[in-house]
């Protein structure tokens, strides 16, 4: 058999058997109990559109702009549920319409981070160390870290199988119980790769 022809079968086997899928994350906002309140109003309850990949989460109907020191950004998603702090997640493009300067942080690490201003056609809210440029990462169940060969807290290497493949490096691993496979980048990072949908990843260890 030709060496080639075999050598092809073996890296399509192991991508088959290695991918992991990849998932855009775009702008969005988790807003805190407080924050729905005074830009909703007392009682109100956020209309759930559909369910996200992660269990547990979800996009609500309504939207919200994010104002910026020197731009507007309209019509910014929603997730739920709320939280105890709100969290702006943006890309590094949405930051420089803007007109702020968000670290590169994992989920819930907000401390020192940007200032941001979010609005409705109902109330203005100020969000206080609420904006991130969410860190790349992989949501895991504890068996998929097992079958990777990985951990908790672990920073990988993710081969994206695309129409321009490059290799992100610094992502990391997160592990739960309540997690289903897949590595969230957001938009500058997929359209630097050419990603579409359907596009999987390659672990790197």
């Amino acid at each position: 058999m030709n060496v080639d022809l075999i050598l092809k079968k073996v890296m399509k086997k192991i991508e088959e058997d290695y991918s992991i899928p990849i998932e855009v994350s775009a702008r969005h906002v988790h807003l805190s109990k407080d924050h729905i309140e005074k830009l909703f109003g007392k009682e109100y309850s956020l209309t759930i559109k559909k369910n996200l990949s992660q269990p547990g989460q979800y996009q609500y109907q309504e939207r919200v702009n994010l104002i910026g020191p020197k731009g507007v950004i309209t019509g910014v998603t929603i997730l739920g549920p709320a939280r105890d702090k709100t969290q702006v997640e943006v890309s590094r493009t949405d930051a420089i319409k803007l007109g702020i300067k968000p670290p590169v942080r994992e989920s819930g690490d907000l401390k020192d981070s940007e200032t941001i201003v979010i609005s409705n056609e109902r109330e203005v809210v100020k969000a206080t160390e609420s904006v991130i440029i969410a860190k790349r990462h992989i949501h895991m169940e504890p068996k998929d870290a097992e079958y990777f060969g990985v951990r908790d807290k672990q920073s990988v290497g993710v081969k994206l199988l695309s129409n321009r493949p490059v290799i992100l490096q610094d992502v990391t691993v997160r592990v739960d119980e309540s997690y289903k496979l897949n590595m969230h980048i957001d938009h500058d990072e997929a359209n630097c790769a050419g990603c579409e949908e359907g596009v999987v990843g390659l672990l790197i260890v």
